[in-house]
Formats: C-alpha cells, sequence, structure tokens
C-alpha cells in the first residue's frame, strides 16, 4: 500500500481533528467579548492549525523508510501535534463539561416553563467566558511544558541512584557500582554540547562497569560517525558492555536489498567494537575480581509485540546454578514472560525501551505516563521474589523531539552484601 494509496485515510483523520478543532475554536470565542480581539484569536488558533495540517499532510506524502522516524518531517509533526492537542484535549474537557450542564440546564427550563411553575432561572451569560479563560489557562501548563521539553528536557539528563543488597552477593563485589545507559537513539541527536554533557555526566559516576541496554541508534549504524569520538571516552575500570534494542537491527526502514541490511548490521557490531562495548548476542561472560566471579548475561531483543531475536536458553547456556546473575535485556516484558518465574535465579535484570513515553509526571507520591498503559514496569526499580528489575529511562529520544516530566536518564546501581 502506497503512501498516495492513503490519502483518503489521511484526509478522513484530518476531517476528524478538524471537528474536534471547530469545537475547540467555539469556546476559545467565547472567551473574548470584542471582535477585534476575536478576529486575533482565530488568526493565531487557524494558522496553527492549519500549518499542522499542511505538514502533516507533507511529512505523510514525503516520509521514506529509508530514513526512518527520525527524518525531520516526522519530528516536527510530532513535536507540533504534541504542542497543539495535548493543551486542546485539555480545554475539550472544560468545554465538554460546561456544554452538558447547558445541556441538563435547558432542559429544566424547559420543564418549569411547561408545568408553568417559574421561568425565572438565572442564567450568567458571563459564564461561558469564565469557562474559556480558564480552559486556556489550565491548558497553557502542558503547552509550556511541552515546549519545554522539546527546546532544553530532551538534554535535562538525569542521575537516579539505587542500592541492592543480596544475601549471596560474593564478597569481592560489595560496594560494586553500575552505571546503565540505555536508548541513545544517536541519529535524533543535534546539539554537541549536549552530547558532551551527558559522556561528562556518565564519566563523573566513576562507575566499576557499564552496561548498555539497547537501540544505540534509530536505525542506520552509520548514525554512531559523528559522535564516535565522543562517546569512546567512557570509561569503566572493570569494561563496558553492550546489547541490542529492538531499533538497532534496522527493521523500521526499507533496505535496497537484504545484503545491504546485513551490511548495516556487521557494521553496527563493528560501532560497538570501536566504542570499546563488549556486545553480547545471545550469550554470558564472567566478571571477576579477587578470585571471585559473576555472571552477566546479555541477550538480544525480546519483547511482546516486537521482533524476537532473543534466545533465553542460549543465553544461559553454560551458566552455573547459585552464582550470582545480572541480565541486559532490552525489553521489560521480556523479564515478565521468561525471567520472573524461569527455575534459573536471575539476580538482576537492567532493561530500557519503553523512554517512559517520554511524557508523563514523576513527584513524590504520583507517577503517570502513558508508558504504563502497555508496559505494567515502564521505569525504574522493581522487585518480585527476590529478583530485580531496573528499567532506565532512556538516555535519547526519539520521534516525538523532546521529554515532558520523564527526563533522559544515567543510571548508577551500587551492589551491596546483605
Amino acid at each position: 500500500m502506497t503512501p498516495h494509496s492513503l490519502i483518503p485515510r489521511l484526509l478522513l483523520i484530518l476531517g476528524v481533528i478538524f471537528l474536534l478543532d471547530l469545537y475547540i475554536f467555539s469556546g476559545i470565542r467565547d472567551a473574548f467579548s470584542s471582535a477585534r480581539s476575536r478576529f486575533f484569536v482565530s488568526l493565531g488558533y487557524w494558522g496553527l492549525t492549519i500549518a499542522f495540517y499542511l505538514l502533516a499532510i507533507y511529512m505523510f506524502l514525503s516520509f521514506s523508510r529509508d530514513e526512518g522516524p527520525a527524518a525531520p518531517p516526522v519530528k516536527w509533526t510530532m513535536g507540533m501535534l504534541m504542542f497543539l492537542y495535548i493543551p486542546k484535549i485539555v480545554m475539550l474537557f472544560f468545554f465538554g463539561v460546561e456544554d452538558i450542564y447547558r445541556l441538563f440546564r435547558a432542559g429544566g427550563v424547559g420543564i418549569y416553563k411547561l408545568t408553568g411553575f417559574t421561568t425565572d432561572v438565572p442564567y450568567f451569560e458571563s459564564r461561558r467566558q469564565f469557562i474559556g479563560w480558564m480552559a486556556g489557562f489550565v491548558a497553557a501548563i502542558p503547552a509550556l511544558g511541552i515546549l519545554h521539553g522539546i527546546v532544553k528536557g530532551k538534554y535535562n539528563f538525569k542521575v537516579h541512584r539505587s542500592e541492592l543488597s543480596f544475601k549471596d552477593l560474593p564478597d569481592a563485589f560489595h560496594g560494586m557500582t553500575i552505571t546503565q545507559i540505555s536508548d541513545l537513539h544517536i541519529g535524533s541527536f543535534d546539539d554537541a554540547e549536549a552530547v558532551n554533557h551527558a559522556v561528562n555526566l556518565i564519566n563523573e559516576q566513576k562507575s566499576d562497569i557499564i552496561f548498555f541496554t539497547g537501540d544505540l541508534v534509530n536505525d542506520k549504524a552509520t548514525e554512531m560517525e559523528p559522535w564516535a569520538d565522543v562517546f569512546s571516552k567512557l570509561k569503566a575500570p572493570m569494561g563496558k558492555y553492550s546489547i541490542l534494542g529492538n531499533h538497532d537491527y534496522g527493521d523500521y526502514l526499507q533496505w535496497p536489498s537484504a545484503q545491504a541490511k546485513q551490511e548495516n548490521m556487521q557494521r553496527l557490531f563493528k560501532t560497538h567494537e570501536q566504542l570499546g562495548f563488549k556486545l553480547l548476542r545471545n550469550e554470558n561472560t564472567r566478571i571477576e575480581k579477587d578470585g571471585e566471579h559473576l555472571e552477566l548475561l546479555g541477550m538480544e531483543n525480546w519483547g511482546k509485540g516486537f521482533a524476537q531475536y532473543g534466545d533465553f536458553n542460549k543465553t544461559l547456556k553454560g551458566t552455573k546454578d547459585g552464582a550470582f546473575k545480572i541480565l541486559l535485556s532490552h525489553d521489560p516484558s521480556h523479564w515478565e514472560e521468561q525471567v520472573m518465574n524461569h527455575k534459573t535465579h536471575i539476580h538482576l535484570t537492567l532493561a530500557g525501551h519503553t523512554h517512559g513515553a517520554q511524557f508523563g509526571l514523576e513527584i513524590p507520591g504520583l507517577r503517570f505516563s502513558p508508558a504504563q498503559l502497555k508496559y505494567k514496569r515502564w521505569a525504574g526499580l522493581y522487585e518480585e521474589n527476590n529478583r530485580y528489575l531496573y528499567v532506565n529511562r532512556g538516555l535519547g529520544f526519539i520521534g516525538f523531539p523532546g521529554r515532558v516530566g520523564i527526563w533522559p536518564e544515567v543510571t548508577v546501581i551500587t551492589l551491596k552484601k546483605a
């Protein structure tokens, strides 16, 4: 199915959005009494709205699977969609509640008139105007948040720290520090200063070991070329280890041939090596210290609803029962499906993938993100049956060119002997 054959579907979607815009605009217009004010509000509202329609059509017609979701038209469209329509959904709530109230009130007035009881039902003409101003004020909060997320939030790197205690942790690893980074999506980055800051922040943690849990690129290995010198500066005395995420396989592009796709994969493997990372592909290795060791397992991507290249049994092959185990697995749904209740005890699993949807709210006592509609475990630390999962919020971004409330993350975990 070609993009041109999907134009009727696109126009239908835009038609539904247009009806929503008409309804929202009627509420906004009622908030202003003067003709001059209404003119400028109409100009601004429809100017931005029509610009979005044209951009969406352009993005749809020009989109190429050779470029993928990091193409500028995709990022601009996603950014404008969030900036315009999340506030409009907020206003929709206000205007919808008000119109339902009006509907019931109009029915009440009709009953009063029919019974002859009274026609003196107070009606405040300014009510609609007040609702319009209130809706606009409340909607401005997410609008400003989204604007900040696009300009600054995507590079608002945060360090999240956790301390985990285990009775069977080898003594030599008591106090060992792990830095986890994930979901770099390097092809989306556009600020060299911010990238340097991220690398410096990671190195400032002075962790013993660094783990990268997938999605180095959006689609192509060549995305890392402008940034390779920067990311090769990451340092950890006990080594740097990595795995693949769903985007690393190039599955979301239209390759000219199967050979071209395979060549890209080989180039990506070489890129991990050039950055100083040991890439684990359904395999395990030992991390040794002072005559003791722990087992590090690295699995290829396995996730519900995504291509499943991972082979858990192969990844476990050769491991010893009773050994302390850390698993790197990109998608947290894998932990729920295969790891959490597996006969082999995996002490700690590190994942990423969700990005926390790059949008949400995390304050003491309240956490929300659209990511939780799909993932039960979408950000931070989880524990079941003395098995831990940590889901990194991701260092980069894709699609929506920003982050709101769910900031890019550097994870630092300290292992303790209980």
